[in-house]
């Protein structure tokens, strides 16, 4: 396997227990390709070890056979792996316990489920520490749970896969990036030591209809060792096929030249408005690759912005490190954070899960994503979808073998309700990884090393298809059904889509396995209903059907959407309550990516609608005593967030001057109303100049104006110590007025104006 995480990021291994007093010169010369990292070089020397001297020192064929097996494991040859650590546990006692479980990962690659779970249970007994010897273990009793949705996936290979590795596809303008070791310029290029394979480019192709291959679905073959402990059930599990090999390749072009180096570079991601790529690069700095203490190449993160179609203003990002690797960047939807590899110190296992808050390009502190997602082997390749939810690839959590593709539910960056095995076909026996898809997980690509392993990766497709539910909504008293009835989605407990009935009264979705849903109906002059509806026991019928039932009521209806303040979106993982101030009765929910909500009220009683997130302010309505008359009531709330900046746009300053003006005064008593109605948010008030001026003479003009700004909310009855003052001077122009531009007045006056940018709320 060719793919640049798993050949820098996982590199280090100890053999601290093999000491040997003398050794032939042959294992010198096998353990100085090993210690080099090629790990091809060394597979051949050990084996010439082995082969030509038959009374060699004990000692020496046990450290030879141990590095020979990793080495082969490396290089994702899983059949001699299985083979040479066969012949450890056999032969040797005093094995390290890593031994039995690098053994029992070579026996799940090659699809041998029940002697790798012996391998798993011999690891869990000869060390308490690691829990995947428990949990594989228990895993692999029963394999069905790997197979519940797999008739519903169709794959097909890529006809831009090449005789080389390629990996790792990312959606860009309607087509694909993704990565390769292809060389398609027939010039001699510079090959991997590791693996005697090209070094990795970033590679384009527009068009991803052009990319369904027609009649290529990948064929479906019956296995009954799907199920250990299971029965003889049969179960469906995808072959590694793919397309034929005397199909002409499809063009994909170079991405980019200046992105793209003689060393590797690799995974990437884009921004909403892709004009901003981070992506992974070997250390490397001015051309010259650097190095850790330990003599390694790190793998480091690089941003850069698309300028007139050319990339340029390459730079590392500022958590990079010589002494350990960053890789594979993830940007959230909304472009908030960033998801991350890295093997930093601190971490749960080989390669873990990080996120990293991104703001106007400015970057926070990493932070682990925790036991829930990362554990003690080795997590990777993460993708976030349109819903902001995580997949990424592990081998660590209990799958079908190598790395699977796994699926987490994110609730203010908590896998709130563990992580899910996204099952066969796209899982197998070998390395699935590099996985991306739409909000619903109905089309999408990943990659994978099923045709014949070793460093033989190629970028597949899938489509899923729908296992229909119709939700039905009728009138309780005449049977009827009610038309234009909005239905709202909860998967798990959260909110998601809302769904319109049609004539018929009914909606119709797809739903998913493994999945518990409430279905909650909401029309003007009825009382809302839901019904419930699970996955988790699957049922042969094509269509499944589930009904609800609305009464009319007095009630009155309250419905809206959350939004952010600072950009006016709708705003998902929001709780919403409403409470009854006479009864005490409450009604919760958590909003979806749409931001809304849905309630009752009854008549008569005073409530109180309450939003609240972590590191936002809590928003709270107050509604008296609701008359009958009012049917409906629409009523969207805002949210004010840690971080967010907010432009006062009526606050300019006369040239030269820091007095309040009186347009001015006028925005800054809308501030004003904002820290009443949150007594305990704390802002900073940022005040910038135009060009004009010297930087010194702009910095202190800057720092008087927002003093002025400050001094005028606190003469108003604000208490100084929720309030920061800071002058930028002319260091964030925002209409390219810079020194020696010539600009009119009107746009000078534009750079002359004051933020205030939240730092605290309760």
């Amino acid at each position: 396997m060719n793919r640049i995480i798993r050949v820098l990021l996982i590199v280090g291994i100890s053999f601290g227990s093999l000491t040997v007093q003398a050794q032939s010169a042959r294992l010198r010369a096998a353990n100085k390709q090993f210690d080099n990292l090629s790990y091809l070089s060394a597979v051949r020397a050990y084996e010439e070890f082995l082969r030509a001297d038959k009374k060699k020192d004990a000692a020496e064929t046990q450290e030879a056979l141990t590095k020979l097996g990793y080495s082969y494991r490396k290089l994702q040859d899983t059949r001699n792996a299985e083979r040479i650590y066969a012949e450890l546990v056999k032969g040797y006692t005093d094995l390290d316990s890593e031994i039995y479980l690098y053994y029992a990962q070579a026996l799940a690659q090659n699809g041998k489920y029940r002697e790798s779970q012996k391998m798993y249970s011999q690891y869990g007994e000869k060390q308490g520490q690691d829990l995947r010897g428990r949990r594989y273990t228990v895993s692999y009793m029963d394999m069905s749970r790997f197979y519940q949705d797999s008739s519903s996936y169709r794959l097909s290979s890529l006809p831009i896969n090449s005789r080389q590795a390629d990996f790792s596809p990312m959606y860009y303008k309607g087509g694909l990036v993704f990565v390769s070791a292809r060389d398609e310029s027939g010039v001699v290029k510079r090959v991997f030591s590791w693996n005697q394979t090209p070094f990795l480019d970033m590679y384009f192709h527009s068009d991803t209809n052009q990319l369904h291959v027609p009649n290529a679905d990948v064929k479906t073959r019956s296995t009954s060792a799907a199920v250990l402990g299971g029965g003889a059930e049969a179960k469906e599990m995808a072959t590694n096929e793919a397309a034929d090999p005397n199909q002409p390749l499809t063009k994909a072009e170079i991405f980019s030249r200046t992105l793209n180096t003689k060393y590797h570079e690799g995974p990437m991601t884009f921004t909403r408005d892709q004009n901003t790529i981070v992506f992974t690069r070997n250390n490397t700095s001015k051309g010259k690759a650097g190095k850790s203490s330990d003599g390694i190449k790190k793998l480091k993160l690089y941003s850069s912005v698309n300028n007139g179609g050319k990339w340029v203003d390459i730079k590392e990002v500022p958590f990079n490190s010589n002494e350990y690797s960053v890789g594979h960047p993830a940007f959230a939807p909304d472009d908030s954070k960033l998801y991350f590899v890295s093997d930093m110190p601190g971490g749960y296992g080989g390669t873990d899960l990080y996120v990293v808050e991104y703001n106007n390009g400015q970057w926070g502190t990493p932070v682990n994503l925790g036991k829930e997602i990362n554990t003690e082997g080795n997590e990777m390749f993460p993708f976030v979808d349109a819903n902001g939810n995580l997949y990424f690839s592990s081998d660590g959590h209990e799958g079908l073998g190598g790395l699977d593709v796994f699926f987490a539910e994110l609730r203010d960056g908590i896998a709130y309700k563990g992580v899910q095995n996204v099952g066969a076909p796209v899982n197998s026996e070998k390395d699935d990884f590099g996985f991306i898809t739409d909000k619903y997980r109905t089309t999408g690509y990943f990659s994978s090393n099923r045709k014949k392993g070793v460093s033989d990766d190629d970028i597949y497709a899938f489509r899923r298809a729908c296992k229909q539910l119709n939700i039905l909504v009728f009138d309780s008293k005449t049977g009827s059904p009610i038309e234009s009835a909005d239905v709202r989605i909860l998967r798990n407990g959260s909110n998601q889509d809302l769904r319109i009935t049609n004539v018929d009264g009914r909606a119709e979705i797809c739903v998913e396995a493994n999945t518990d849903y409430e279905f909650r109906a909401v029309k003007e002059g009825y009382a809302l209903n839901s019904v419930r509806f699970s996955t988790l026991t699957q049922s042969a019928k094509p269509v499944l059907s589930v009904s609800i039932y609305l009464e009319r009521t007095e009630s009155t209806l309250v419905r809206g959407v959350v939004k952010t303040e600072v950009n006016q979106q709708p705003a998902a993982g929001v709780k919403v309550t409403l409470r009854n101030e006479k009864d005490k009765s409450e009604q919760t929910v958590m909003t979806g990516p749409d931001g809304g909500y849905e309630f009752n009220m009854k008549p008569g009683a005073p409530y109180t609608l309450t939003a609240q997130k972590d590191r936002y302010a809590t928003k709270r309505t107050q509604y008296n005593k609701v008359k009958k008359k009012d049917k409906i009531v629409t009523d969207s709330l805002g949210l004010y967030g840690v971080g967010d900046v907010f432009q006062l746009k009526n606050i300019y300053y006369d040239l030269n001057k820091f007095f309040i003006r009186a347009d001015a005064a006028k925005e800054l008593d809308h501030v004003l109303e904002i820290l009443k109605e949150y007594p305990q948010m704390q802002i900073e008030l940022r005040s910038h100049t135009d060009s004009r001026a010297t930087d010194t003479y702009n910095i202190r003009l800057s720092e008087n104006r927002a003093r002025a700004a400050l001094d005028y909310l606190v003469s108003r009855g604000v208490n100084a110590k929720r309030l920061v003052a800071r002058g930028y001077g002319e260091s964030e122009i925002v209409n390219g007025c810079i020194d020696g531009v010539n600009c009119s007045e009107d746009d000078h006056q534009q750079n002359r104006r004051t933020e205030f940018k939240i730092l605290a709320v309760q």
